[in-house]
């Protein structure tokens, strides 16, 4: 049985994806700070992307091939991360 995507995300080429649009590039990379602790404190990384005020985020476990559920997790996670 196949898990539902986590509200927000979409499965794009094997991997969650969602992008994320800041008021400032400053408030962008302040995000990616927070997501590269979350993954350093987790041992598990996303692909991410930066253009100017828009972040990218990819999860997937690439030893595993498919997206999993710490992959579900940390995409939640690190969603909440963009509320401010």
């Amino acid at each position: 049985m196949t898990q539902p995507v986590p509200e927000g995300w979409d499965e794009v080429d094997g991997a969650l994806e969602r992008s994320f649009r800041f008021e400032t590039f400053t408030a962008a990379i302040a995000f990616v700070t927070a997501v590269a602790s979350l993954a350093e404190q987790e041992n598990h990384h996303p692909d991410i992307a930066i253009s100017y005020r828009d972040v990218t985020l990819r999860w997937r476990t690439h030893s595993a091939d498919a997206i999993t559920d710490r992959d579900r997790e940390l995409a939640e996670r690190s969603a909440a991360l963009a509320v401010t």
